[in-house]
């Protein structure tokens, strides 16, 4: 499987007129190789395909891979990379410009500079990670049991939340649940914030205690063979003296309209930007389009976070088999704020939703 990614990689690589490519991203040498080792690199050629990784990784690599050719290196790539890209002839070698940093790009300018070598370096955006927005059958059963085990997740906190439990104890108990229950971890650090803190879209979990009369958003993801998925549901402990504030009520029904006029109006074909519209305009009708101010979803995968990006500028085009979120939301500092997502796939040209815990009740 992984060496058909890479097969797929090298047609792009030569439509750029490149004739080498390094990958350094974790996430993209992770799906081009299936290591998973924190510290590697790729470099493919027309007739080499190469995994270079420290001592620590190296046994690692090999167990892990198959069609790759392991080399152990050490220093930073100005030590090691020049010398074995002018071996393997290569002249116009591409790199990952978003994850290369400036000094590192410096010192290998540097060095090929010292050595003479004809070698260009080429900057790339998105190549890999356009390959990775289109889930394949085996990517999708792992974001599919993600998704479940975040399902289930919340059906226990639900069970659990009462007034006084802290933001932080909440947060424990999503984790601690997830990795009992199967998944490999939190897929990020789960958010859990009540009153006027659910108005930070990525409020961090604090001490402090939830009460009844106050929304409470919870936003977190399960992690399966290094897949994720994310899931945000808003909601209330009632309590006869402390009823739900009407304003805080008309958002939560705008915020689920919102979802529910995306989940059914989003189309494989349309662009990003306009599935972003979709919800956008439901909020901006209803008053509050400068309180959404984030996009409407983005990419999951072996990264929270990838393409596609549905936002008002993304030129992103959906197509089918395309995993992403959908979560509009309303904040409102010193109020509090709602959020409603799930994770869905593009299956026969609508959103099929992957996360499936009930949001018609604002209560609990």
């Amino acid at each position: 499987m992984t060496i058909t990614r890479v097969q797929k990689l090298w047609s792009t690589i030569s439509e750029k007129g490149l004739d080498s490519f390094l990958v350094s991203q974790y996430e993209n040498y992770r799906y081009l190789s299936g290591f998973t080792g924190t510290s590697g690199y790729l470099i493919i050629s027309g007739s080499r395909t190469i995994l270079a990784t420290d001592s620590r990784y190296t046994e690692q690599a090999k167990q892990e891979t198959q069609g790759f050719e392991i080399i152990q290196v050490s220093g930073g790539l100005s030590n090691w990379l020049p010398t074995l890209t002018s071996d393997m002839q290569c002249h116009r070698l591409g790199f990952e410009a978003t994850q290369l940093s400036f000094a590192a790009h410096q010192k290998l300018c540097e060095a090929i500079k010292t050595k003479q070598l004809n070698i260009e370096l080429i900057p790339t955006t998105n190549l890999v990670e356009c390959l990775r927005s289109v889930k394949e059958p085996e990517e999708l059963k792992f974001i599919i049991k993600a998704s479940e085990l975040t399902d289930a997740t919340f059906e226990h906190v639900k069970a659990i939340l009462h007034p006084g439990i802290t933001e932080r104890e909440v947060a424990w108990e999503i984790e601690s649940f997830l990795r009992q229950n199967g998944s490999e971890g939190i897929a990020f650090d789960s958010i859990v914030a009540s009153g006027p803190n659910s108005a930070l879209p990525h409020a961090n979990p604090t001490e402090k205690a939830i009460h009844p009369g106050e929304a409470i958003l919870i936003d977190m993801g399960g992690k399966f063979h290094g897949y994720c998925s994310d899931f945000s549901r808003t909601l209330y402990l009632s309590n006869d003296m402390k009823p739900i504030n009407p304003q805080l009520l008309a958002i939560y029904n705008t915020v689920l309209e919102a979802q529910l006029m995306a989940i059914d109006k989003i189309e494989s074909g349309m662009t990003a930007a306009q599935a972003d519209q979709i919800a956008r305009n439901v909020i901006k009708q209803a008053g509050y389009g400068d309180a959404f101010g984030h996009g409407l979803g983005h990419g999951v995968g072996i990264a929270i976070h990838e393409l596609p990006t549905l936002s008002p500028n993304s030129t992103d085009l959906l197509a089918d088999s395309m995993v992403f979120t959908i979560e509009p939301g309303i904040y409102i500092a010193g109020l509090g704020g709602v959020r409603i997502e799930d994770t869905v796939i593009l299956e026969k040209g609508k959103p099929k939703m992957l996360t499936r815990s009930a949001k018609n009740s604002f209560k609990l």
